[in-house]
């Protein structure tokens, strides 16, 4: 079973000096269950349909299953999703041994920045780039699937 392991914060500082990569994504949900949450995503020119389980470990790590699909395809399937698209910028940032990806939000989400690190193991060390925020790992309300349908620009 594969495991996504990763922590998530907020960005409190500017990060874009030392990105290496910028992509444009739009994603939306088929299913947006905690228990079992499913994405349409078009990453670039690439289209991707993920299955994601419910967060375990203080929200930590939790079941991902990801397929490469024709970009044509998920945007047939982004036609029949729930209602609240997310868009966004990513942002590849390296940092030590690791790499961000810090999502600049766009759309209803705009001004929310947020950065996640994917680790081996919860509890593995990782640089702290001075552009890091507040953590806000296992908080269901920055997770993507929340944000389609409660979006930064409401929370007031």
């Amino acid at each position: 079973m594969a495991q996504e392991i990763e922590r998530k914060f907020l960005v409190g500082g500017d990060f874009r000096p030392h990105t290496t990569v910028r992509t444009r994504i739009m994603q939306a949900y088929l299913s947006s269950a905690p228990e079992r949450a499913v994405r349409v995503r078009i990453e670039g020119k690439k289209g991707f349909l993920t299955i994601k389980g419910k967060a375990r470990q203080k929200g930590t790590s939790r079941y991902e299953w990801e397929k490469e699909i024709p970009e044509k395809e998920a945007r047939e399937l982004l036609e029949i999703c729930e209602p609240g698209m997310i868009e966004k910028i990513r942002h590849r940032v390296p940092a030590g041994r690791h790499t961000f990806e810090v999502d600049e939000f766009l759309g209803d989400n705009k001004g929310l920045i947020v950065a996640e690190v994917e680790l081996e193991s919860p509890d593995e060390a990782f640089e702290r780039p001075g552009w890091l925020g507040e953590e806000v790992t296992g908080n269901p309300r920055y997770y993507n699937a929340s944000l389609a349908k409660n979006p930064y620009s409401t929370w007031g």
